[in-house]
């Protein structure tokens, strides 16, 4: 593309318009309009646009630039796509484009008719939705609440049960060659090899336009009405257009033609799985949301959506392949350092239904006090392993780690792993330092400890739960009213408080002897071979306490004073969690959340001063 027509471009656009497109301007002087910048995040404008000398500069970041800068660095396009982007916006014809070779000129020519033969089956499908054979598609759509704007807005059809009405309809108008390289028909393979007539690829399904960018129809995924066919045979609830020289899977974005302007006016997006989730909560209001097209997350769509924002709320179906794919839909955001967050609806609803049973306002709700990605994953990692044992922990600890290892910022990888410890109950600064270790040096697993010494509060309280209960047979210790006393002391407190001691890594054991009655051996309690071990190490040696101290009844006060000390540590991680809590309220301008959270926090430093 010459200079010349560059600089007849540049001559002619209106830097303000064209910015204007993209983000929201106001007027702040003679000559000059001011915005957020789309470069970095803020709260406060400072990116400004001068009319008079057609350039834009920022003063919180510093990126300037003329009109063609802007929309490369915002498109994340070449000067030459630039230059053909502000001159289609400006309605300035584009110059005839030279081709290196027969074979580019050829494929440029079949991608312009393939837009056309796609915008042409778009037509088709509509016009046959509104066809007395369409009578089933118009129920469905009504029964899901799709009215006839949304029909309209997102072009939905019908591909009716004829293999080949559609096909002899567009013959007239475009080439075999054209038909079969778009993917809306298929053909029989012949033995020889020879072409075999043509047939419609979709039929008797709710048909979903698949645009790109420019919003440009590129292909097709469409819903069966039916489960199964005349011979009982299942049919695919979906079917997707296959790649062609328009379509690449893995490259496109549901709706983000449509959503683009209200993602970048609101710097985040909503990434949900399938386009009736995405028409539901785009048509009932949240437009900032896209979908996945018929394949898995891909790092070509991450990159594609880094361009409008760098915030994702992932709002994934509830059920395993959901939640499978939504883990990897973090893994693939989070090493390219998006901001994630995880939103799931109440009662494992999908986006379409709950907007449809619980109205928009619980789903805005819902994007606004979605989880950070590490609490979800955390969550996660304990519903699959969920007993308190050394070997669950260190499961869940695995299963976090790809998570922490592709986080791409040490820091953050530090945070999450320190997180993960504490609220999986790892209290062991052995373990925990191992964590950050592998995290910090991206190793594949942790190993488990079950060698490691009980802390002086575990020994206390599991004496006092097993002597306590023993009878003089099985017991090295005379029991007597202290002893008794001591387990009645700490089976009442642990029972009524159970998340003073959920972080510690005798949980489970503590947890089995105030639950289960006293066996005859008091190491047949253990959940496991790691918490026998340990268990018979306690009995073995007596606790520091117990062995400074002389008076027989001494071991009331131990538990009291153990006790004590598990309370104020709850306080103090209660105190750090309120603390994080406060953070996201204010950025999320929860009013009412901060100031509960505050009266908490007030309540909690009293407490903990006065402890």
């Amino acid at each position: 593309m010459s200079d010349n027509f560059a600089q007849l471009v540049k001559q002619q656009a209106d830097i303000v318009k064209i910015i204007g497109d993209y983000l929201k301007l106001r007027k702040s002087g003679a000559q000059n309009y001011t915005g957020l910048c789309p470069f970095h995040k803020e709260r406060t404008g400072s990116f400004s646009v001068n009319a008079t000398h057609q350039y834009f500069y920022c003063f919180g970041c510093h990126e300037k630039g003329d009109v063609f800068t802007f929309v490369m660095k915002l498109e994340n396009v070449s000067f030459p796509e630039a230059i053909r982007t502000v001159a289609t916006k400006c309605g300035i014809p584009l110059p005839k484009r030279e081709f290196n070779s027969p074979e580019e000129a050829r494929d440029a020519g079949i991608r312009r008719h393939l837009m056309d033969i796609h915008e042409a089956a778009t037509q088709y499908f509509e016009a046959q939705l509104k066809s007395p054979s369409a009578a089933r598609a118009r129920e469905y759509l009504t029964n899901r609440g799709v009215s006839p704007e949304t029909i309209k807005t997102f072009r939905i059809g019908f591909a009716p049960d004829d293999f080949n009405d559609m096909r002899d309809r567009l013959k007239p108008h475009f080439t075999e060659d054209v038909m079969r390289a778009s993917g809306l028909f298929s053909s029989k393979e012949s033995p020889d090899g020879s072409p075999q007539p043509l047939y419609a690829r979709f039929r008797r399904r709710i048909t979903f336009p698949i645009a790109n960018e420019q919003g440009k129809t590129i292909a097709f995924t469409a819903r069966a009405l039916e489960e199964v066919d005349d011979k009982g045979r299942p049919i695919a609830k979906y079917l997707n257009s296959p790649e062609t020289l328009l379509y690449t899977k893995g490259q496109i974005l549901f709706n983000l033609d449509k959503a683009k302007a209200s993602i970048r006016q609101l710097n985040f997006a909503v990434l949900v799985e399938g386009q009736m989730d995405c028409i539901s909560v785009f048509m009932a209001g949240v437009q900032p949301v896209i979908a996945t097209s018929g394949t898995a997350f891909t790092e070509m769509q991450v990159r594609l959506l880094g361009r409008f924002t760098k915030n994702v709320v992932v709002n994934f179906d509830p059920d395993t392949a959901g939640t499978t794919a939504a883990e990897k839909a973090i893994a693939l955001l989070t090493e390219e350092d998006f901001e994630v967050k995880v939103m799931t609806l109440e009662g494992g609803l999908d986006p379409d239904r709950f907007v449809r049973e619980h109205g928009i306002q619980a789903y805005t709700d819902a994007i606004r006090t979605a989880k950070r990605y590490s609490d979800y994953l955390i969550e996660r990692a304990r519903e699959q392993f969920p007993t308190r044992t050394a070997d669950a922990k260190v499961k869940a600890l695995n299963f976090l780690l790809p998570h922490i290892r592709r986080m791409p910022n040490r820091i953050q990888r530090d945070e999450f792993a320190a997180d993960a410890a504490q609220k999986l109950g790892i209290d062991s600064a052995i373990l925990r330092q191992e964590l950050k270790q592998a995290a910090a040096t991206r190793t594949e697993s942790v190993r488990a400890h079950t060698s490691e010494p009980a802390s002086e509060i575990e020994r206390v309280l599991l004496r006092a739960l097993v002597l306590g209960s023993a009878s003089p047979d099985t017991s090295r210790e005379t029991p007597g009213p202290d002893l008794a006393e001591a387990r009645a002391l700490t089976a009442d407190t642990l029972t009524q408080n159970p998340a003073w001691f959920e972080t510690l890594p005798s949980a489970a054991l503590l947890e089995s002897l105030i639950n289960a009655p006293a066996p005859e051996n008091p190491l047949d309690a253990a959940p496991d071979q790691a918490s026998r071990v340990l268990l018979a190490r306690v009995l073995e040696h007596p606790s520091d306490s117990a062995e400074n101290s002389n008076a027989a009844t001494s071991l009331t006060e131990q538990v009291a004073d153990a006790l004590h000390a598990l309370e104020h540590r709850h306080m103090e991680r209660r105190q750090r969690e309120i603390r994080t809590l406060i953070a996201e309220a204010d950025r999320r301008g929860d009013h009412e959340m901060l100031t509960r959270l505050t009266t908490e926090k007030l309540q909690l430093d009293r407490k903990l001063r006065d402890h």
